[in-house]
């Protein structure tokens, strides 16, 4: 009987564990949702507008800001009488104090906005999507959602059930055993960013590390439709972060304003928008701009590396950098003769926690050792948030590649949702001077403003280092 009971734990094991992997390989390469991993047709651009939230230090080692973004997502809301779309990762007050140095409660202006436009005008159609990390996964409740959702505004959830699992080690174990308990607000364990109680569910749901991580909005502008996409997420504690976006009319922004249908298709699928025509043709000159989702922003970054050689300067700023496919293309244009330069976050602050440099420091080292100039960005307590690729060629011809995206797996191996545009023009468009400029001030730290510092203040080149950052990055047992 003991030998025959133990077969029969060997074989449920054996079966547990089969379905365990089953279940991770599916989630993890199952085909993405309809509309994710878009690219979008170049459009000639009709309007189009560079915007930074920049952060340095003084003379005096005082932090400063000048940040634009968030007044003019307001402006824009504050115009709009017949749609506003708006996708946004972080929406909350947590792990933030509004009345401290620098910060600004964006949440709740945000909201306030928002519910003030729709109150005066009623027809107006507005739909806010999100992320569930702004409720804990259902383990607590968000004041700013409830406010909105009894305003008459659609508070779209993403469901991010559909997506793939980029921690399927994890996420595979926990679609079989966790998955159906659901989620609810309260518990005793305490909350990973607040003072108020999680349970248990809402540290396994934590585990999967997965999200929504967009940041766009569309409305419309007189008789056209405008778009901002930006690294921006309106957020109380990142409020003194440094962000970059991009403003644009036209085709484009009907074409950010499809590409949110996928999210609405699997979150909401009772909700439909109606569709938008741009009324005139405002579009024309050299430069085109075009919309990238998902693996789509990967593929045009790896190709606009592909074609620097001689003569072209590769100018990248990011908060994370840890892809292979990108790390390998940087290197590939600096042996090929383009001058390369890196400014990266040293992922050393997490909203008042320490962070340990990782991916960021060893993939610096690994540049700085091929011959390519890295700087950091000099923060104090903020990230030097931006995801910015500027490749300006030998013709003139310039690229600028902007959004939400962090070149990581997890942001361009089509596991999270993300948004970027490609702008592409002559090196004097207007949009194209600003993006150059900001990342020489930010290089150079003109005008007695410190934005960035040498690479050896924050050099780590231990090995272990780097094979830590490339096993996290290869498993998704990471937050990047």
């Amino acid at each position: 009987m003991i030998a025959r009971g133990r077969r029969v734990g060997v074989a449920l094991l054996a079966l547990l564990l089969v379905a365990w992997m089953s279940m991770a390989v599916w989630h993890w390469l199952k085909p993405v949702p309809v509309g994710l991993d878009l690219t979008g047709p170049a459009h000639a651009v009709g309007s189009v507008e560079f915007i930074a939230d920049e952060t340095w230090v003084d003379g005096d080692g005082m932090r400063q800001l000048d940040h634009r973004i968030f007044d003019v997502k307001l402006a824009l809301i504050a115009q709009a009488e017949r749609l506003i779309l708006a996708d946004f990762f972080l929406f909350n007050d947590f792990a933030g104090n509004p009345e401290g140095k620098d910060m600004r409660a964006l949440s709740g202006e945000l909201a306030t906005a928002l519910i003030q436009r729709k109150q005066a005008r009623p027809e107006l159609e507005i739909v806010f999507v999100t992320d569930p990390i702004n409720t804990l996964y259902g383990g607590v409740v968000s004041d700013h959602l409830e406010a909105m959702r009894a305003a008459g505004i659609e508070v779209v959830m993403t469901d991010l059930g559909h997506l793939r699992d980029s921690n399927p080690i994890w996420s595979g174990l926990w679609r079989l055993c966790c998955r159906w308990l659901g989620n609810s607000p309260g518990g005793r364990l305490p909350n990973p960013v607040g003072d108020e109680s999680v349970s248990l569910r809402t540290w396994l749901r934590m585990a999967n590390f997965k999200a929504n991580h967009r940041k766009a909005m569309v409305v419309d502008q007189g008789e056209n439709w405008t778009g901002l996409v930006t690294s921006a997420n309106p957020h109380d504690a990142s409020s003194a972060h440094g962000n970059t976006a991009l403003v644009f009319s036209g085709r484009a922004a009907l074409d950010l304003l499809d590409s949110e249908r996928a999210i609405l298709s699997f979150s909401a699928p009772g909700l439909t928008l109606a569709r938008a025509e741009v009324d005139a043709m405002t579009e024309a000159g050299d430069a085109t701009i075009r919309l990238l989702t998902e693996a789509a922003i990967r593929d045009a970054v790896v190709q606009r590396l592909a074609e620097a050689g001689p003569g072209s300067r590769v100018d990248l700023a990011m908060f994370y950098l840890s892809h292979r496919a990108i790390v390998e293309g940087l290197l590939a244009a600096h042996q090929r003769g383009a001058r390369v330069r890196v400014l990266l976050d040293p992922n050393e602050h997490a909203f008042g926690r320490q962070k340990n440099g990782v991916p960021n420091r060893p993939v610096a080292a690994e540049l700085t050792q091929a011959g390519i100039s890295v700087r950091w960005c000099r923060t104090t307590g903020e990230q030097c948030h931006s995801k910015q690729l500027l490749i300006r060629q030998p013709g003139d011809e310039t690229v600028l590649i902007l959004g939400s995206a962090n070149y990581t797996r997890r942001n361009l191996d089509n596991f999270n949702p993300e948004t970027n545009v490609e702008l592409t023009g002559p090196g004097d468009l207007t949009a194209l001077v600003n993006a150059s400029a900001w990342f020489e001030r930010r290089w150079n730290n003109h005008d007695q403003r410190q934005h960035s510092v040498d690479y050896e203040q924050y050099a780590d080149e231990r090995r272990w280092r780097y094979w830590q950052y490339r096993v996290m990055e290869r498993t998704g047992l990471s937050t990047f």
